[in-house]
This record gives structure tokens, C-alpha cells and sequence, in this order.
């Protein structure tokens, strides 16, 4: 699905305005230096109070706040504040597509920053399925907005059911694909099965929009941090039924032929061994962190 489609000399001249902007602006703070920005603010923050205002100029408005949202987000996934993170996020989402309700970039690319679990996003599954559902009320025969929703789920909460429920309502809608149909009856049987999430995330990497590819890319290397994790415990716990001790970290594990080498993860980041708990985990400076947790291994070692 696609927004309005935009005249291409309205592009040129909103693209000369903006370079005509940006001359004038820089010639001001060279000659007047902007006061530091102590504080962010929203100045509308009312969807139908903007579309309102912009009266027939929606779409170029939208365009504006979706480029200030792609900013505000990736400005907070940089930051390393603790607080106040993303919380621009929503409104501005709601006013994009509340200025062009059928902006499906917005929606989907929204929806995964949305649902992001900390420190990559603010974690907020339920606005993330909100925004969704505001744009499947918008176009009611979209089927990736259904799909999606099922994607959170499936993701990200853990509700496999409700997952399953989305995507088999996704399956039904007049244009979608045939593999969606077999995606939820394996979602409703398996659950957090790696394979299907395989599945799932290769059709995601032949989407046209390039940051539906790089989520489906960065997931699939979670898949295989959950995979090497897995083998990594079960190595432990043989050092264990070896020399009945756990290791004391990695070394151990190369010395006694276990391992090669320390381990790293896809983003070539070294595990994390936890010698009290002799668990294996990602590392917390790892960008793979944290790990899905509705398709992690179902036991770890006793102590």
C-alpha cells in the first residue's frame, strides 16, 4: 500500500523552498546562534486539529512530520538518556497519519519503531497495534496493517493466539498472499516455533520498503543468537558432565577443546557467561540485545 501519490514539480519546488529555507536559516544562526534547546516540544498535537489547518496541503504536511519522526527516533535511539526517551514518538505518528490516512510507510515503519523494546525503542506493543488498526480503519481491504498486528503479537508479546487470530483475518482480505493462510494455522500450533519465525521474517525480507528488509535482516541475526545461545548452554553443561564443575568462563571451555575460540555473537559482540547462574546470554552492549523472548530455549542449567 502507498500514500497519495505526490505531482512531481510540487516535490521540485517543495525541495527548492526547503534549500531556500535552510540558506536563510544558516545565514541567521551565523549571525544570531540559536539559544540551547532545553526542552522538546510538540506544537500541534491534535491530528484532526492539523488536518484542519493545512487545509489541502495534507500530504506535503504529512511528508514534514513523518521526516521530523524519522528524526525524533533515530535522535533517541542515539541518546544515551535514560528518561524522557521517544515520547514525541506517538503524536507525531498520529499527526502524519492523521494528515494522510493512507500513508502506509508511516503506519508500518511507525508501528516497528513503536513496538522496539528498550534501549532500540520505547517497547509500547499496544500503540504499535493502535497505529495499525488506525490505518486498517482507514483502509479496511489493507491486509499488511492485519498482518502486522499479527507480526506484533508474534514478535514481540508472545500471544500466539492472537497472532494466529491476525493473521488468519490477513489471509482472508481480498489481495494477500497465499503464504499468509499456512502462517497462521503454524502460528496457532506451534507457537513460538523458530522455523516459522523463519518463515515469517524471509517473506518480510522481500517487502519494496527498505526498513521492513533491515528489521527482517536484524531478526533473523536474533534467531541465530538464540540458536548459538542454545548450543553454547548445552557445551557448558557438557564441560559440567566432563569434569563435574561448571566452567569459570570461556577460557575453560577453549582449554579443555570445547571451543575454539571465545564465542561471539553475529554482531561479533562476545557472549556473556554468568558463572554463578552458568547461563549464556547476549552481551549488554551487543546492538542484537535484548533477544525475543517468546523464541528463547525453554531451560537453562540449575545451579
Amino acid at each position: 500500500m502507498s500514500g497519495p501519490r505526490r505531482s512531481p514539480f510540487g516535490v521540485l519546488a517543495v525541495l527548492g523552498g526547503l534549500a531556500l529555507a535552510a540558506t536563510t536559516l544558516y545565514a541567521r544562526d551565523g549571525r544570531y546562534p540559536p539559544r540551547p534547546v532545553t526542552e522538546r516540544m510538540l506544537y500541534m498535537t491534535s491530528g484532526s486539529v492539523a488536518d484542519r489547518l493545512m487545509l489541502s496541503f495534507d500530504a506535503l504536511a504529512a511528508d514534514v512530520y513523518w521526516i521530523r519522526t524519522i528524526q525524533h527516533y533515530g535522535r533517541d535511539r542515539k541518546s544515551s538518556r535514560t528518561t524522557g526517551r521517544f515520547e514525541l514518538l506517538k503524536p507525531l505518528l498520529d499527526l502524519t497519519t492523521s494528515l494522510d490516512p493512507r500513508f502506509s510507510t508511516a503506519y508500518r515503519f511507525g508501528a516497528i519503531f513503536l513496538a522496539m523494546a528498550p534501549p532500540e525503542g520505547p517497547g509500547r506493543t499496544d500503540q504499535a497495534i493502535a497505529l495499525l488498526e488506525k490505518g486498517l480503519a482507514a483502509t479496511p481491504d489493507a491486509w499488511q496493517y492485519a498482518h502486522d498486528i499479527g507480526f506484533v503479537h508474534y514478535w514481540h508479546t508472545g500471544d500466539f493466539s492472537a497472532a494466529a487470530d491476525w493473521f488468519d483475518r490477513a489471509a482472508k482480505m481480498t489481495g494477500s498472499p497465499g503464504w499468509i493462510g499456512p502462517l497462521a494455522v503454524t502460528t496457532r500450533v506451534q507457537g513460538g516455533n523458530r522455523a516459522s519465525a523463519r518463515q515469517t521474517l524471509q517473506e518480510l525480507l522481500e517487502s519494496p520498503e527498505a526498513y521492513i528488509r533491515q528489521f527482517a535482516e536484524r531478526a533473523q541475526l536474533q534467531l541465530q543468537a538464540l540458536d548459538a545461545i542454545d548450543l553454547l548452554q548445552h557445551t557448558v553443561s557438557e564441560y559440567h558432565g566432563r569434569f563435574g564443575r561448571y566452567p569459570a568462563g570461556w577460557v575453560d571451555l577453549v582449554k579443555a577443546g570445547l571451543l575454539p575460540a571465545i564465542p561471539l555473537d553475529p554482531a561479533r559482540v562476545p557472549y556473556a557467561y554468568d558463572a554463578v547462574t552458568h547461563s549464556v546470554t547476549l552481551a549488554k552492549g551487543s546492538p542484537l540485545g535484548p533477544l525475543p523472548q517468546g523464541f528463547a530455549a525453554a531451560s537453562r542449567p540449575k545451579g
